[in-house]
C-alpha cells in the first residue's frame, strides 16, 4: 500500500499506520540424540580437564542451566545429597533445579577427581579453568566447540544448544510446560511457549509415521 501511495496508483485517503509484521520466534535447535551421546563421550576422563568438561555438559543438559548460571555455580549452592542445587538467575531471581540422577555421578566424580587438581588457591566456584580461575564464558563456548569438532558433528553445538535440547527432551516427554518454565528460569510463560510449537512438530512427525495411509 505504501509503494502504491508513494507512486499515486493507490487511495487518495490517507493510509493508517500500522506496526510492523512480528514474525514468529525461531524454533530452537536440539541435538538428536545420537549426536547427543557422542558429544558427552568425547572429553578424556583420564585428565581432570576432561572430567570438567563432561561434568560440565552433563550439567548444562541435565538441568537446562544457562551458561551464566552454570559457570557462576558456587561449591556451596551444591546439595548432592538431595540432588539440587540453588541457581541466581537473570534479575538475581533464585531457583532450586533437580539435579537427574544420570547428572549426580558426573558432578560428584569431578568435584572428587578433577577440581582438587586444577585449584591452585580458594575459590568457590565449581567449574574452574587450567590456571585456577573461575571458567569463563568463552572458555565454556570454546570447549562445547571443541568436543563438537572431536565428536564429528556438523552443525553448531553451544551451551544454548545443550539447554535447549534439555527443555525439548522434557518436553517431548510430556512434562508440564509450567513445570519446565519454572526450570528453565523463565520469567514469563510466553518465552518457555516456542518449544510447545517443538512439541507439535514430533506429535505431527509421529503421527504421519503411523497413520495407516501415509
Amino acid at each position: 500500500m505504501k509503494f502504491l501511495k508513494k507512486h499515486h496508483k493507490g487511495p487518495k485517503a490517507d493510509l493508517p499506520s500500522a506496526a510492523g509484521i512480528r514474525l514468529p520466534k525461531r524454533v530452537p535447535k536440539a541435538l538428536p540424540m545420537e549426536q547427543l551421546e557422542r558429544l558427552l563421550a568425547s572429553p578424556d576422563l583420564n585428565t581432570p580437564i576432561g572430567l570438567r568438561d563432561r561434568a560440565l555438559m552433563e550439567l548444562v543438559y541435565g538441568t537446562g542451566l544457562r551458561v551464566t548460571e552454570a559457570i557462576s555455580l558456587r561449591i556451596d549452592e551444591i546439595d548432592l545429597d538431595q540432588a539440587a542445587f540453588r541457581v541466581t538467575g537473570k534479575r538475581g531471581k533464585t531457583r532450586w533445579v533437580p539435579v537427574p540422577m544420570h547428572t549426580t555421578p558426573w558432578i560428584h566424580r569431578y568435584l572428587l577427581e578433577g577440581r582438587p587438581q586444577l585449584v591452585k588457591k580458594p575459590v568457590a566456584n565449581v567449574f574452574l579453568g587450567s590456571r585456577g580461575a573461575k571458567l569463563s564464558r568463552q572458555s565454556a563456548y570454546a570447549i562445547l566447540e571443541h568436543h563438537r569438532l572431536n565428536a564429528g558433528i556438523e552443525a553448531r553445538v553451544s551451551p544454548h544448544t545443550l539447554r535447549h535440547t534439555y527443555a525439548v527432551h522434557l518436553i517431548q516427554g510430556g512434562a508440564d510446560l509450567r513445570v519446565v518454565q519454572e526450570l528453565l528460569g523463565h520469567a514469563s510463560i510466553s518465552t518457555t511457549q516456542v518449544y510447545t510449537q517443538l512439541d507439535l512438530e514430533h506429535v505431527q512427525r509421529t503421527y504421519d509415521s503411523a497413520h495407516p495411509r501415509k
